[in-house]
């Protein structure tokens, strides 16, 4: 099978699209033919070294930690050609991965299986960030710092639903989508950051200057980012497959929208990077054999 591997850190190049054995299931995993990946922008530090200390990686290391696909071989209550959806440590841009049956969840019907891969990471980060940690309510006003992105595009969908007001910064090349997917008012980032304050500070982009003032006392920051002084929360996402059943159902109820912006093969994977460190990518980038 083909898959995405990064054999030594350094830029987009040190990317290669390997040949490689179908991997074997261990005790308590399960095969799953990848149907879809997507590009998550922590992968750029992973494969330039800056999360080394972090995240260490057993090189060759392959990519992808979201994964939408098909089961290959039983195990865990999973039957063979049952559509599943997760996050996984690594291997998922390639034909075929193993993971955990207790972190898969069925995929939602109502997407292409391919572009459900948006959901793992980027989707449970903003439910975390909207849900868990913000606690989000009807009638708040909501500042999204970051919408453009992943993250972003789930948690302007996420605030708005639970009845907020949603302002967001966002580049004008992805100004368009921001307010297709509910954001009231959508700032240019380029123009700095608008005027607050609000009761919840969601902050989801690197550079935090000035992000602390916009939030009204008692409301709250939460930033998945920089770390600011208490009461503000920083936090890592949780791989959490209950969070993530409750993101498939709203898709299979068309209450969450899945902001695909492209799908490229496995091979246009150094591109992809490229893009992202020029700052040339919003929404999400599915990844498909």
């Amino acid at each position: 099978m083909k898959a995405i591997r990064i054999h030594t850190y350094g830029d987009a190049s040190v990317l290669r699209l390997d040949d490689v054995p179908v991997p074997v299931p261990g005790d308590g995993q399960v095969l799953v033919e990848v149907a879809g990946t997507s590009f998550n922008p922590s992968e750029v530090g992973l494969r330039n070294g800056w999360l080394r200390g972090v995240v260490e990686l057993s090189l060759p290391y392959t990519l992808g930690w979201d994964l939408a696909g098909t089961v290959a071989s039983a195990g865990g209550g999973l039957n063979p050609g049952d559509r599943v959806l997760g996050r996984v440590d690594g291997g998922a841009a390639a034909g075929f991965a193993v993971a955990d049956p207790a972190l898969l969840v069925p995929a939602p019907a109502a997407v292409p299986l391919a572009h459900a891969a948006a959901l793992p990471v980027a989707g449970v980060t903003a439910w975390q960030a909207v849900v868990e940690h913000a606690r989000v309510a009807a009638g708040q006003t909501v500042f999204v710092n970051g919408a453009g992105g992943g993250i972003g595009g789930f948690a302007v969908q996420l605030a708005r639903r639970a009845g907020a007001h949603v302002t967001a910064t966002a580049s004008p090349r992805s100004a368009a989508a921001v307010r297709a997917l509910g954001a009231d008012v959508v700032h240019d980032y380029a123009r700095g950051l608008p005027a607050g304050p609000f009761d919840v500070v969601l902050h989801l982009v690197p550079g935090g200057a000035g992000v602390p003032g916009l939030v009204r006392p008692g409301g709250v920051l939460v930033s998945v980012t920089d770390r600011f002084p208490p009461p503000a929360v920083h936090f890592v996402v949780r791989n959490d497959p209950g969070d993530l059943a409750a993101l498939v159902r709203l898709v299979d109820a068309g209450e969450l929208r899945l902001d695909i912006a492209a799908v490229r093969t496995l091979a246009e994977l150094p591109d992809v990077h490229r893009a992202a460190e020029a700052g040339r990518l919003r929404g999400k980038t599915i990844l498909t054999g």
